[in-house]
């Protein structure tokens, strides 16, 4: 695929009416990329991005597959984060990406929830408050969608989160199923995939103090002030104190960064160069800079001038007077009594449902930590547990170099990837086993890359 100036690409515009979901959409003559605006509830807007591989092929057993991203934060946009400066096919320069997933799949972005990104509400009371909330606007856009994307009729639909784009992937994951069962929404789903997931927020605190310690960026009582700590946490979120967990971890961050050397949070590694984790008090804890911390891995802010600029202009439909954000603070805060829910219960439905479910991790993640991510799949009341923690790890390579790039084991329906030399941003940090492990989630028929 030859992928023009974006400025210079014309969009052909058209306004629909799409059941009970009014939509406005737009894409390149060629057919290669549509995207749209879904209101979902009224006055609440999501907005995606769709893009048609091409290396599409298809084979009696293995049809082509459609990856829906779902990007972290809460808050941070899909659209201009994933799809620029992680899997699409632009980098954040807006030149070809060699290692791109649409070699794999067809992609579809979206700027969830609403109000993130290119997505708007029109009046704040309309942000959503759960993940729930968050899944029904998804079913919502994913009705839309099954008519305004043709492919998807036929393109088994995986939904790949990270970080707590995975925790939501968790519960929209079971609420298509249930959609599916019900006739209410008629696709197929392919799997779900969890990359460095926020999903049991009490087991990656208990990590830290550890983690850190085992690798030199705490001493034995930086650890032990971590896990006193982490132990609140606990405490606070068994008693569904999560509001309160939320402060205690958002100190806990604080105080661990600052006595590890400034440790990046996102890979231990690294200094973060800047605080990654922004002052936090009882009455204003903050987040982790995800959206920022991604944008200068890259190519610095210059990501946010293109999303203002000539990517808008490329769009066409995007609001004169919307500033787009890498990450929606009020977003963030609207789901602030959600933020520290496990989703452990919900990956376990997609097991007993019989989804194919893939749990993928760096190795150099703080935030998401490797031993938190097999801390909570070893609760899971899968009946495939024992059986699957009892099984060997296969080995993963990836290019012509015989070098171990990471591990998996594979029990029925569940998978998890050990993914060596990446911190929290696994395709960034190691895009040729990110391509590699996607092809193998998807059972994608495209050829290998020479």
């Amino acid at each position: 695929m030859e992928f023009r100036p974006l400025a210079l690409v014309f969009p052909v515009l058209c306004l629909s009416v799409l059941g009970a979901a009014h939509a406005t959409t737009a894409g390149n003559s060629d057919g290669t990329e549509r995207w749209g605006y879904v209101e979902v509830r009224p006055k609440a807007h999501l907005f995606w991005w769709y893009y048609k591989s091409p290396h599409r092929v298809t084979t009696p057993t293995k049809p082509w597959p459609t990856v829906l991203w779902l990007q972290g934060g809460p808050g941070a946009s899909g659209v201009g984060l994933g799809n620029f400066l992680e899997v699409g096919p632009l980098d954040g320069n807006l030149k070809p990406r060699n290692s791109t997933w649409l070699h794999k799949a067809d992609l579809i972005f979206v700027d969830n929830h609403v109000g993130v990104g290119y997505s708007y509400v029109e009046d704040d009371s309309l942000l959503v408050t759960t993940d729930l909330e968050a899944a029904a606007d998804m079913i919502t856009l994913l009705k839309a969608l099954l008519k305004e994307v043709k492919t998807l009729e036929s393109s088994p639909l995986f939904l790949v989160g990270e970080s707590y784009g995975g925790k939501y992937a968790a519960t929209l994951g079971v609420s298509v199923v249930r959609a599916v069962h019900a006739g209410d929404l008629k696709l197929t789903l392919g799997g779900v995939a969890l990359g460095d997931s926020w999903i049991s927020p009490e087991d990656f605190a208990s990590s830290y103090g550890t983690l850190l310690f085992e690798v030199s960026r705490l001493d034995s009582n930086g650890a032990d002030h971590a896990n006193k700590d982490a132990q609140v946490v606990r405490q606070q979120i068994a008693a569904g104190q999560f509001r309160k967990a939320q402060i205690t971890l958002s100190k806990m961050l604080n105080w661990i960064v600052v006595n590890s050397g400034h440790v990046d949070v996102y890979n231990f590694l690294l200094d973060a160069g800047m605080d990654p984790v922004a002052a936090a008090s009882a009455s204003s804890p903050s987040p982790p800079e995800y959206s920022r911390y991604l944008e200068s891995k890259s190519i610095g802010d210059t990501i946010q001038g293109a999303m203002n600029g000539a990517i808008k202009q490329k769009l066409n439909i995007i609001p004169k007077d919307l500033v787009w954000q890498a990450q929606s603070y009020a977003v963030y805060y609207a789901l602030i009594n959600d933020f520290m829910k496990p989703r452990i219960e919900e990956v376990d439905k997609l097991l007993s449902y019989g989804v194919n479910v893939t749990v993928y991790n760096g190795q150099l993640d703080v935030i998401c930590s490797t031993i938190g991510a097999e801390t909570w799949v070893q609760k899971l009341k899968w009946e495939g547990l024992k059986n699957f923690l009892s099984l060997p790890r296969q080995p993963q390579y990836c290019g012509s170099v015989e070098a171990t790039k990471g591990f998996v084991r594979s029990y029925k329906n569940l998978h998890f990837y050990w993914i060596l030399g990446a911190g929290h941003f696994v395709p960034v940090d190691q895009p040729c086993i990110a391509l590699d492990m996607i092809a193998k989630i998807t059972q994608s028929p495209a050829l290998a890359l020479s």
